[in-house]
């Protein structure tokens, strides 16, 4: 499940992800009716139209196989909203909740379903990491870290208050535009403060968030998705 951001904005993170998987024997199909997940939908107070958007994602993955997802917040909607959607219409609620049953955001994935933690990767640097908020949601609280320690030459260097939101939070960032920027700039702050060389996160709205800031501060620092260092395009 590639998302609606990482087909437009982030497609070399998509690619990244087929390589990581294929290289460690994963066979990977890319449904191509795949399209919104209706987060965005969801999010913004119309579960009606979210609902619609659900179904149509439950039908392109109707194949049985494991989907794995480079968002967290992709993943956490099909995992935790998909089902809840679906509470009044039994038929729907099961077919959500087996799709929801066998989604994994890429971290997930790698260390809790491949049970790989070293997937043989090489990164030259000091790296800093920002969680996202929906790999809190999911329980995710330690595999991105776990496995980029495990990545030959890189440095890692943990982020103050790594666990604070960035201020993206999709439409928020547009309706509270204020408080976003000061929250992306607290962000910012803290990830220079390491001396890192990029800073690496596991969504696409996170990354455009802290890049933007980052280059409007005129910051050296790189933002790079996990598969980008684990699998370099």
């Amino acid at each position: 499940m590639v998302t609606c951001l990482g087909d437009a904005l982030f497609p070399d993170v998509g690619v990244a992800t087929v390589r990581l998987l294929r290289r460690l024997g994963v066979a990977v199909d890319f449904p191509p009716a795949q399209t919104c997940c209706g987060q965005p939908h969801f999010n913004s107070g119309f579960p009606g139209d979210a609902r619609d958007l659900a179904r149509h994602t439950i039908a392109a993955f109707d194949n049985g196989q494991a989907v794995v997802t480079p968002a967290g917040s992709c993943a956490a909607m099909v995992k935790l909203e998909y089902p809840e959607l679906f509470h009044d219409d039994p038929a729907g609620h099961a077919r959500a909740a087996d799709l929801a049953g066998r989604t994994h955001e890429l971290s997930d994935f790698l260390v809790n379903v491949l049970r790989v933690e070293d997937v043989g990767a090489r990164f030259e640097g000091k790296v800093t990491y920002h969680m996202a908020c929906h790999l809190r949601s999911l329980g995710l609280f330690s595999e991105p870290e776990r496995l980029l320690r495990q990545v030959r030459g890189l440095e890692y260097v943990p982020l103050e208050r790594a666990d604070e939101c960035c201020g993206f939070g999709g439409s928020f960032a547009v309706r509270f535009p204020g408080i976003s920027g000061a929250m992306v700039n607290d962000k910012v702050a803290f990830i220079e403060k390491t001396g890192a060389a990029a800073v690496v996160a596991t969504d696409a709205g996170c990354l455009m968030n802290i890049a933007g800031c980052l280059r409007r501060r005129g910051s050296r620092v790189r933002a790079l998705h996990l598969a980008q260092v684990l699998e370099p395009t």
